[in-house]
């Protein structure tokens, strides 16, 4: 390839270009605040990659954003990676064990921090060489730590660039590792994913196919960037397309929430599929409960789609309004929250996909005609999927993807690396999925979750449990084999329980919580086959611990 098209699949070369392009358009900033045009945005990220080099960063050194979301973190980020060095975004929620670790192994020389995450910091017995710079301009901690203010160290930078200009900077290729990023997997082994500047805008480039973008649309975040889902769908993806991103700057709350789309008028937003299921079962299911007239509408197919039809005009009002589509990804969607969002019009987009591969692998439905509810639509362009070892009668297999967004490799870890890649690229997903006839592929579950009865009837545990959870009073649960036998664990929600019990004894909430678990055990299992059927349903009485996406950790419960 030559020089031309190796500048083009970086992460400069997009910035750079929407610069030029859209120059005063705005770009980035945060929710309910004044936003950065595109050529302050690109002139500050300038000014910050000066400053990073005059302090020795240089191609191949790692830098660490351990941070929430903010305009500042992606500055932070482009400066870093403008240089050919390598950021390293850490999770906000990972313990401080595990953020030491990082840091350790990545042999990090800066790190970009906050207030809430400086802590992690306090005990960190290895060496960082650079600054310790708050992204939230926290100098509260200097007494402690010797921090920097973003603000403050922004403002030399730039106050540098008017003085001197801005220095060559080493060039910076496609197959250059952007950003190494630990997995915080289900299965328990965290893993160091490199992924190349190629990786994540050739992943970027094909998720803009599945949407008609338009410069200008505004771009409301509320998933953390550390996570290649929000950062190549919600930061990378508007960026290369001219709109502007906001940044909640907070835990959005259904009540925040409704706020900042009432003023942002979100096009797009990001979302894992905990925020629509709840949504439906606190707002949508109660309203149709509560009235007589609803219910029995809703038995038939015509009067169930008018009436889903008016609650998605609704819906889509509590968004603010002008939503060009919510992403739904991260985690499985509920069948029964993706039929009510089908039928009601409701503007989604699931997307398939996992660190490994940038992260996007599948998606649907936006215009697609022959999308099918319950898969994850179509392979995005320039992405290759198979299902090795189909299952004659089901098509079930493992999903393996090639294409210019599967990553490089595990940092470090030769042997994890050849466990899933091939020498001609072939990434092996560790999920079991099916082709439908029109191409949609269907995510059925994890390869490693399989459970295998004394029959030898392979159960699915995530099947049951989506059905488990849509039961209006469950919150999650996890479906376990224990003795030849399936098991589930419900964390119930204790709000929905408690106003059903209102007024109500211990004893009697109590007697009611048994109730519920024992009708649910015995509508479930005529609804399933004789091999998948469920012997025990225990109470859970805290949620389970979940990765950032919110997929429960399930080598935790396993026994």
């Amino acid at each position: 390839m030559d020089a031309q098209v190796d500048v083009r699949m970086t992460l400069n070369y997009i910035i750079d270009s929407s610069a030029e392009r859209f120059g005063d358009s705005p770009a980035i900033g945060m929710a309910m605040q004044e936003p950065y045009t595109y050529r302050n945005f690109h002139r500050r990220i300038l000014a910050l990659a000066t400053k990073l080099q005059k302090e020795g960063i240089v191609k191949g050194d790692r830098v660490a954003i351990l941070a929430e979301n903010s305009d500042y973190w992606g500055m932070a980020y482009l400066a870093i990676v403008r240089l050919g060095a390598i950021a390293v975004p850490i999770l906000p929620d990972l313990p401080e064990s595990d953020v030491h670790h990082i840091l350790n192994e990545m042999k990090v020389n800066i790190v970009f921090t906050t207030q809430r995450q400086v802590e992690k910091l306090y005990e960190f017995s290895g060496e960082l060489k650079g600054a310790i710079v708050t992204l939230d301009n926290s100098d509260s901690i200097a007494d402690t730590l010797d921090v920097v203010p973003f603000s403050k160290y922004l403002q030399e930078a730039i106050h540098a660039i008017e003085q001197h200009g801005t220095p060559e900077f080493e060039p910076v290729e496609e197959e250059d590792i952007a950003s190494v990023l630990y997995t915080s997997g289900t299965s328990g082994h965290s893993k160091a994913v490199m992924l190349s500047h190629k990786n994540l805008t050739a992943n970027a480039y094909s998720a803009s196919a599945l949407a008609d973008i338009k410069p200008g649309s505004v771009w409301l975040s509320i998933l953390p960037m550390s996570h290649t889902y929000e950062f190549t769908c919600g930061f990378v993806l508007p960026l290369l397309s001219g709109a502007r991103i906001a940044y909640a700057g907070k835990t959005p709350t259904p009540a925040i929430l409704q706020r900042l789309c009432e003023h942002e008028k979100p096009w797009a937003i990001f979302a894992v599929p905990l925020v629509l299921e709840k949504i439906y079962k606190k707002r949508v299911l109660p309203q149709i409960e509560k009235s007589t007239a609803l219910s029995l509408a809703c038995k038939t197919n015509i009067g169930r789609k008018f009436i889903y039809k008016k609650i998605g005009k609704k819906l889509k009002d509590f968004f603010g309004g002008e939503l060009g589509f919510m992403g739904i990804g991260g985690a499985a969607l509920n069948p029964e929250v993706e039929q009510f969002l089908y039928e009601a019009g409701f503007p989604y987009l699931i997307g398939y996909g996992m660190t490994e591969s940038s992260p996007l692998i599948a998606g649907g439905p936006l215009g697609d005609k022959t999308f099918a509810v319950a898969s994850t639509g179509k392979p995005i362009p320039g992405t290759e999927v198979k299902i090795t070892d189909p299952d004659p009668e089901t098509g079930v297999g493992e999903i393996i993807v090639n294409g210019p967004s599967v990553m490089q490799g595990y940092y470090n870890d030769k042997e994890e690396t050849d466990k899933v890649l091939t020498e001609d690229r072939w990434l092996a997903t560790g999920d079991l999925g099916r082709f439908d006839d029109e191409g949609n592929l269907y995510v059925t579950g994890r390869l490693k979750n399989i459970i295998v009865m004394g029959n030898g009837e392979n159960v699915y545990p995530e099947i049951i449990e989506h059905k488990i959870n849509s039961f209006q009073w469950v919150v999650e649960s996890l479906v376990l084999e224990k003795n030849n036998t399936l098991e589930a664990w419900v964390y119930p929600d204790y709000e929905y329980v408690d106003e059903q019990t209102s007024g109500q004894s211990g004893q009697e909430r109590r007697e009611l919580i048994s109730k519920f678990l024992e009708e649910m055990r015995v509508t479930l299992n005529d609804d399933l086959s004789k091999a998948s059927r469920i012997t025990k349903v225990h109470e859970r009485r805290e949620p389970f611990m979940k990765t950032a996406t919110h997929k429960i950790k399930r080598y935790l419960y396993e026994v």
